[in-house]
């Protein structure tokens, strides 16, 4: 089985890696590297998938009908090996099912497909994750991309900006010890924009968990669309020439949070048999 699989246009090529169904490469049209390449000094991912959870559990632990499991931080999809399912040029599709143990920390049957597929200049990736169990799943999940900071376009790392598709007043949340801030934070978004600086970044990711847009652009080169994620985190380490564009459904549980996992802000209850479909699509605009 293939570990890695590239798929291309004319004017974009991706490579997928078979460990978490990740996206481990993104070139331009001239070859120019848009995505992080993994650098262990600051931060080995590269555009981890996250499920059956978005962030932390109080204690790296979740309860399910009374019965605690350990669960990591953005669950265990990234870390697992994913079965190719098919590919061709220009697209492929990964597989994650349900076993053994995945069921030690999450006791559900499952099927997790995740799709590439790239169309011109545009890179489109979407996860299917549907219920094989006979009771109601709840799940949720998030895209974690880390592009370039700064692209390699020749703008200046302190010039680089996103530019938001609808205004954003509401307040964000930070993280505390990986859980959601009780406390909210004005936000830093100005008329749509928000000029990237590390300061941003030396409390941790900036989540916006009551979000208005569904796209954006980076960078006035990379345009970031996610129509049906109601959720948003943008992080860095301070000093890393990455900055991660993270849509998410759901995210790391409130502070103080210690329900049922189906009680968790941000999860979708799946119904027995049923499919919920998550989706972002990365485009070069230039």
């Amino acid at each position: 089985m293939a570990s890695i699989v590239s798929i291309a246009s004319p004017s974009l090529s991706a490579e997928i890696s078979a460990t978490g169904a990740e996206l481990v490469r993104l070139r331009d049209s001239t070859g120019a590297d848009l995505l992080w390449d993994g650098d262990p000094a600051f931060w080995t991912g590269r555009s981890p998938l996250l499920f059956p959870m978005v962030g932390r559990a109080r204690g790296d632990r979740i309860m399910v009908a009374g019965q605690p499991y350990d669960m990591g931080q953005h669950g265990f999809a990234r870390t697992s090996t994913f079965a190719l399912v098919r590919s061709d040029a220009a697209s492929c599709t990964w597989r994650l099912d349900a076993s053994e143990a995945t069921r030690q920390r999450y006791p559900f049957a499952f099927r997790l497909d995740v799709t590439y597929r790239i169309d011109d200049a545009t890179l489109h990736m979407e996860a299917e994750v549907m219920n094989t169990d006979a009771v109601v799943m709840p799940a949720s999940f998030g895209f974690h991309p880390a592009l370039r900071w700064p692209l390699p376009y020749g703008k200046p790392r302190s010039e680089h900006e996103i530019v938001f598709e609808r205004a954003e007043p509401a307040p964000i949340r930070r993280p505390v010890e990986g859980l959601l801030s009780a406390v909210q934070f004005p936000t830093p978004v100005r008329d749509r924009h928000l000029l990237l600086n590390d300061g941003l970044f030396e409390d941790g990711a900036l989540i916006f968990d009551t979000l208005a847009s569904r796209s954006l652009v980076y960078g006035e080169a990379i345009r970031v669309d996610f129509p049906r994620m109601p959720h948003l985190g943008i992080w860095t380490k301070p000093g890393a020439g990455y900055v991660c564009i993270e849509p998410w459904q759901g995210y790391a549980s409130p502070e103080g949070f210690d329900g049922d996992f189906a009680d968790k802000p941000g999860m979708v209850p799946v119904a027995p048999g049923a499919t919920e479909t998550f989706a972002m699509s990365i485009s070069v605009e230039r």
